[in-house]
């Protein structure tokens, strides 16, 4: 039990700021573990490997929140990583909502066209 007394006595030593830094960091970890927790119960649903939508959302959530993190922590090596990462992020974002915006335009020219007139 010798560990729990060194645990108590660093979150007593430890200031509030650098605990909330501490949540913000697993945090982010907790969202880019579920990307693949999410795009992994997806497969297994259709029997192949995909890419769900909400995977692109865990990561941008993940990737500003690790970007946050490793800003406050002054890390160049996740600064840069996270940095990047986000660009291919938003990157599939918008693509994926270029691709929703065709199709509902699609939708409706067609629903035109098919109207009784």
């Amino acid at each position: 039990m010798m560990w729990l007394g060194k645990l108590q006595q660093w979150w007593l030593s430890t200031s509030t700021t650098e605990l909330v830094w501490i949540f913000v960091g697993f945090f982010a970890q907790f969202l880019f573990m579920m990307r693949f927790v999410y795009q992994w119960i997806r497969s297994e649903q259709v029997k192949r490997s995909v890419v769900p939508e909400v995977f692109w959302y865990f990561s941008l959530g993940g990737g500003v929140s690790l970007l946050a993190y490793s800003i406050y922590r002054m890390d160049p090596v996740y600064i840069f990583g996270q940095g990047l990462g986000l660009i291919i992020y938003i990157r599939n974002i918008v693509l994926i909502w270029q691709e929703k915006s065709r199709r509902a335009a699609g939708a409706e020219v067609a629903d035109r066209e098919t109207a009784p007139s």
